[in-house]
């Protein structure tokens, strides 16, 4: 098999943006690859593949240093949401969701309450009046902060995915009035897009017009369930603006331009028809990729079905591996950081595995005569083939593969692209006859309500399912190696070399497993879940211990679906051994229903004062769900007056005991945690304020001694009293708090008292998460923003 020096070229510069979170796997994925290909490249291409992979590095470290630069400034101007007047121009295409809309706006002449004017911003806002487009400005009133990013040591950095949205600020429209009107193609698309959306909501089957809407506009607004659905049965694809969408709307209106050019007979007489309605139709790519939602996979495919038409108006045969490069390398060269775009690379793999596994596959079943078995096993190789290089990067999205997607595919895909794709695309064309619409509409929304069925009966199918880990950068450089190396050797070698595969693979995914659930040592994470708190401890026999899962009120991120399920699986957890709930607050319980759901928790500690005295709904359900299960609940009479061994480490319950105190707050009736080893110990306090504090340092005294020092309330300045932090004495002090919290937290009192005492204070909304570990004769510390430092490093550090 010859390889496309182009597709190289291009894949080389792609992948270069990867160094910048996995140097070492993609540096070693790239020197394999080169020296494996290197006899058909030349050493000429060779070092150019190089190079370019060191430009794409470069251009996307230079990239994420302007969104961290953005962000800072953004963060010392805007420390809180503020309300702000600006005049807004519109950015990028409007979209909806859940009844709102949302865009990328340019905010010029911004003030803020009791605030000297700041400079312009680029801000993704939600709200505003139903008819917008690109280039519209409009005088808006709106509460605004620096977004909150999540970053936690384990996760995906989400720093190049924050950069690639394109604002370092983010808030809600509280008021606005249009100014001025657009013109201009962009705009034009815009409204076309509006008016196509106003028609699906109008027509079709309130259940079938999100479906409706994400084939035509690329808007995602499915329910939870709808959309769970699609993605566990792997039809996700069926909704997208994908490669078989665009092939189809454009290679359709070529043929149609065709067919009318060649009727045309002062045209047809000078022309070549075909050629002449290819180059008509490269453009439409590239106009139908904007109308549909312009995403990463749009704009792929966009790029590839221009480049096949290009060379066909050329003149020249279309090579489904060089439009493939030439689409990675646009991708490349427009975004810097498209390496990072998800839909973008599974539309590549998808691709891919249509060009070298498919066709091969498909071959020998052309000769098949009968028709019906013919289209059914070329339906199953395509499907496969597309869905097997695919299967790495839909294992970092969630915990299951199934084998019933290949089915679902099969039964779902006349429906969706044979009858609901082509209708739903007609449907925009016919406002101007009322009834056809609608009869389009109703028979394209049952078309697309049989998917849906198919989609949930699929991921209902939970024994065709299987668990699978996450691929770290180690496993996925492994795999594209194996994938490249398996196409280019003979039958047995090839063998070989899927042993070796697996065998290496093995090996990585034993070490991510020792590493995920380390023994002799105690380690607690602090986890950045924004305003709130949560914090994983790996005990020294091995066990695991969460503590509080974050949340947020009103808020639609759910911190232990998006944040603590994801980390437990990339750190092969699966199985909690004790969760404990500090004390009944939404900040503190909000993610635990899905914690539940996702992983067995063999014990829930809970100090009993939320189910007494009542604290909502959501606790309500987490209480039900917990004796659903049959977890056992364990309260403060039970756990109090005795340490719990955990191997060579110990763990005390110092507060509330023996029981919490009625008529107190939650907080001054938080779980206070002691937790030994060797000579290290660390103090959890949950939100204990001052009134638990004097009473834990009543009691214990300088039995509270601790290097580590979990900051009660977020920082807040009626916590970490003076007596507390003499009591304790604690080299390292972590602080959980959000980047958008409008309490203030962490107070300056509170952080002046650590300092005092020169305690080294760590904060989740500045360094993300940090990691304290303990060998029980010393301690080193790690954060997201932050290298390794060992206990003896700790003076050159200061105070932060």
């Amino acid at each position: 098999m010859r390889s496309d020096a182009v597709l190289c070229a291009c894949a080389a510069l792609l992948a270069g943006a990867l160094a910048v979170v996995a140097p070492l796997p993609a540096l070693l994925a790239v020197a394999a690859l080169v020296g494996l290909l290197g006899r058909q490249l030349g050493v000429g291409r060779g070092f150019a593949c190089a190079a370019l992979f060191a430009l794409g590095a470069v251009r996307a470290h230079a990239a994420l240093l302007e969104f961290d630069h953005a962000h800072a400034q953004a963060r010392a101007f805007l420390a809180a949401p503020e309300r702000c007047s600006a005049r807004a121009r519109v950015l990028s295409s409007p979209t909806w969701t859940r009844g709102s809309v949302q865009y990328m706006a340019e905010l010029c002449a911004v003030e803020c309450e009791d605030r000297a004017a700041l400079p312009d911003l680029t801000a993704r806002l939600y709200g505003g009046p139903g008819e917008l487009a690109r280039g519209d400005e409009l005088d808006v009133i709106v509460q605004i902060a620096p977004i909150q990013m999540f970053r936690n040591l384990g996760l995906a950095d989400p720093r190049p995915r924050a950069a690639r949205r394109g604002s370092v600020v983010s808030g809600a429209v509280l008021s606005a009035a249009p100014s001025a009107r657009a013109r201009g193609v962009a705009a034009a698309i815009d409204r076309a897009r509006g008016h196509v959306r106003r028609r699906i909501e109008a027509t079709f089957s309130p259940a079938a017009a999100p479906m409706a809407r994400a084939l035509v506009l690329g808007e995602n607004d499915l329910t939870s369930e709808d959309d769970s659905a699609f993605k566990k049965s792997g039809l996700s694809h069926m909704l997208a603006v994908s490669g078989t969408h665009l092939v189809f709307a454009v290679v359709a209106l070529v043929h149609a331009l065709r067919f009318v050019l060649v009727r045309v007979p002062f045209f047809a007489a000078g022309h070549d028809v075909a050629r002449s309605s290819a180059a008509v139709g490269a453009g439409l790519a590239l106009l139908y990729a904007d109308f549909a939602g312009g995403s990463g996979s749009a704009w792929r495919a966009a790029w590839m079905l221009t480049a096949a038409l290009l060379a066909r108006a050329l003149g020249r045969k279309p090579s489904g591996a060089r439009a493939l490069g030439l689409s990675l390398g646009v991708g490349a060269v427009v975004d810097p950081l498209s390496a990072f775009d998800l839909s973008f690379m599974l539309s590549a793999a998808a691709t891919s595995g249509l060009i070298w596994l498919g066709q091969p596959l498909a071959r020998p079943l052309e000769r098949v005569r009968w028709r019906p078995l013919r289209y059914v096993a070329l339906a199953a190789v395509a499907t496969l083939s597309s869905m097997v290089p695919c299967a790495p990067l839909l294992a970092l999205l969630g915990p299951e593969l199934t084998v019933a997607g290949l089915l679902a595919n099969l039964i779902a895909s006349p429906f969706g692209e044979i009858v609901a794709l082509p209708l739903c695309l007609f449907h925009g064309l016919l406002g101007w006859l009322p009834a056809l619409e609608l009869g389009v509409a109703h028979v394209a929304s049952g078309a697309l309500l049989i998917v849906k069925a198919v989609a949930h009966a699929s991921a209902r199918a939970t024994w065709l399912a299987f668990s699978v880990p996450p691929p770290n950068a180690w496993q996925l450089a492994v795999l594209v190696v194996t994938a490249v190396t398996l196409r280019r050797l003979k039958r047995a070698h090839a063998a070989l070399a899927f042993i070796c595969a697996l065998v290496t693979l093995g090996i990585l995914e034993r070490a991510a497993v020792r590493a995920g659930a380390p023994r002799g040592v105690l380690r607690v994470t602090v986890l950045d879940v924004g305003q709130g708190d949560s914090a994983l401890v790996d005990l020294p026999d091995g066990r695991l211990m969460i503590v509080d899962a974050g949340g947020f009120v009103g808020s639609p991120v759910d911190p232990g679906a998006s944040i603590i399920a994801p980390l437990l699986r990339e750190r092969r957890r699966k199985r909690v051994d004790i969760a404990v709930l500090s004390h009944p607050h939404p900040d503190h319980f909000g993610g635990f229903l899905s914690v539940v759901r996702a992983v067995p928790i063999a014990e829930f500690w809970d100090t009993g004062q939320g189910e007494r005295e009542g604290a909502g709904e959501q606790y309500r359900q987490l209480l039900a769900e917990l004796r659903r299960r049959k977890i056992a609940v364990r309260r403060p009479g039970a756990l109090c007056g005795r340490k719990h061994a955990f191997g060579e480490g110990e763990l005390e319950v110092l507060a509330p005991c023996p029981e919490f105190v009625p008529g107190l707050g939650a907080n001054d009736n938080s779980f206070v945690l002691h937790l030994r080893h060797g000579t290290q110990r660390a103090l959890l306090t949950g939100d204990a304020e001052a009134h638990e504090e004097a009473a834990l340092v009543a009691r214990f005294g300088s039995r509270l001694r601790s290097e580590f020092l979990k900051v009660g309330h977020h920082g807040s300045r009626t916590s970490s009293g003076e007596a507390l932090i003499a009591a304790v004495r604690p080299r390292v002090a972590t602080i959980s708090c959000g980047m958008r919290n409008r309490f203030g937290h962490p107070h300056v009192s509170t952080l002046t008292r650590l300092r005092s005492a020169a305690v080294l204070a760590l904060r989740t909304d500045q360094l993300g998460s940090i990691i304290w570990q303990s060998s029980g004769d010393g301690f080193w510390l790690s954060a997201f923003g932050m290298p390794r430092v060992d206990e003896t490093e700790l003076p050159r550090y200061g105070n932060r």
